[in-house]
C-alpha cells in the first residue's frame, strides 16, 4: 500500500529563523507559510520550536533468558507525575555530528548499562512530538545476555544517575499494563515485543 501526502517539501515557505534560547537546549522561533488543503495558502504562522535533533534508543531484551533490561533517572519533565520523577526507559542518547546510529547505541549502551549487545534489530523511527520539536528517534532492540547484569551507571560529567534493571518479561508487561512504563520509546518498543518476542525466541 503507497500513501502518499498531499504536500511535500516544496509546499511551505520559511521566511524567518531566529535564536531565542541556547543553553543545555536550543528554542527558535520561526515563521513559515504553507499551502492549504482547500486552496492558497496559510497566513503567516509564528511558532518556537524545541530543536534537539535526532536520538537512538535501545530496548535490551534477553530472548534466551525472556528477561527484559531497562533504566531508571530522574527527570526533571516528570516532575507532576504522581509517582515522583523518576522514570523507567529505554538506553537512548543523542546522536553526534559524524556519528552513526550504530556507534550512538554502542556508545549509550557502555555509559548506561555496560552491555555489548549480540544483535541490534531496527524497530522504528518516529518524530517525538512534531508540534513543537524537531526530534527524531530511531528505535532498537538490542539482544544480549542480561543474566547477573544490573547495577548503577551513567556519566559524572553529564551529572547522569542511572540504575539498570533487569526484570522477567512477566514483570515487565505487568509494569507496563499498570503504567509504570509510560516513556513514549519505552510503549513503542514494548508494543514491538509483545508482537516480536516469540520469534526471537525460536531464534535464539
Amino acid at each position: 500500500m503507497d500513501k502518499k501526502h498531499r504536500f511535500g517539501p516544496s509546499d511551505y515557505r520559511l521566511k524567518s529563523t531566529e535564536t531565542v534560547f541556547q543553553g543545555f537546549f536550543k528554542m527558535t522561533r520561526m515563521t513559515v507559510e504553507h499551502r492549504l488543503f482547500g486552496g492558497g495558502w496559510s497566513k503567516p504562522l509564528r511558532r518556537e520550536l524545541f530543536q534537539r535533533g535526532d536520538a537512538v534508543g535501545v530496548l535490551l531484551y534477553d530472548p534466551r533468558n525472556h528477561r527484559v533490561g531497562l533504566i531508571e533517572q530522574f527527570r526533571p519533565g516528570a516532575l507532576n507525575e504522581a509517582r515522583g520523577p523518576w522514570q523507567y526507559e529505554v538506553i537512548a542518547g543523542m546522536i553526534e555530528p559524524g556519528e552513526s546510529l550504530e556507534q550512538v547505541a554502542a556508545r549509550e549502551l557502555e555509559e548506561e548499562s555496560g552491555v555489548e549487545v549480540e544483535k541490534l534489530l531496527p524497530i522504528c523511527d518516529y518524530l517525538v512530538s512534531s508540534g513543537g520539536t524537531d526530534e527524531k528517534m530511531h528505535l532498537f532492540c538490542g539482544l544480549a545476555d542480561l543474566r547477573e547484569r544490573g547495577g548503577i551507571f551513567g556519566v559524572d560529567r553529564e551529572s547522569e544517575d542511572i540504575l539498570l534493571h533487569v526484570w522477567s518479561y512477566a514483570e515487565t508487561m505487568e509494569a507496563f499494563s499498570q503504567g509504570l512504563l509510560n516513556s513514549a520509546a519505552m510503549s513503542v518498543a514494548l508494543f514491538w515485543l509483545q508482537l516480536n518476542h516469540q520469534q526471537l525466541r525460536l531464534e535464539s
